[in-house]
């Protein structure tokens, strides 16, 4: 394998990962917490405007985890999952320090960190991204 297969390869495993971490975690939020526990939660950890933050974030993180995976507007969908992950740092997980068993901040910040790496480079060769966008002279190849 040449460097470019093995970037395109790693980058085709951090986002089908970090997708299905994001979907999930939106399904999450949808079926096992429902939209009004997870208003409830939200409004309780301090997130303001919770009765709306909560069905945007979980939307988003559902739609974006499976955008990712497809590698669909990647560039689009990590960028706002990477607000969102920011958002989630400094609301809720900050004061708790790092460590996520005490409510800290280390998983936000690692999801925050992927989906950074996927904005700045892209959802690679292996991505619907690619086919659609990524043809010479395209004007949406920003996108790829």
């Amino acid at each position: 394998m040449n460097q470019s297969t093995l970037t395109n390869t790693a980058l085709t495993i951090l986002r089908v990962a970090v997708g299905f971490i994001f979907a999930a975690h939106g399904l999450q939020k949808f079926i096992e917490f429902t939209i009004p526990g997870t208003q409830a939660a939200f409004a309780q950890m301090g997130v303001p405007a919770a009765q709306i933050v909560a069905p945007v974030v979980a939307t988003l993180e559902l739609l974006g985890g499976i955008a990712l995976i497809a590698g669909v507007l990647a560039r689009v969908f990590a960028a706002l999952l990477v607000l969102d992950m920011l958002g989630a740092l400094v609301v809720v997980h900050a004061p708790a320090g790092i460590f996520v068993e005490k409510g800290g901040f280390e998983f936000v910040l690692a999801l925050a960190a992927a989906a950074l790496a996927i904005v700045l480079t892209g959802a690679g060769r292996f991505s619907a991204d690619a086919t659609l966008f990524g043809g010479r002279g395209s004007k949406l190849s920003v996108l790829a």
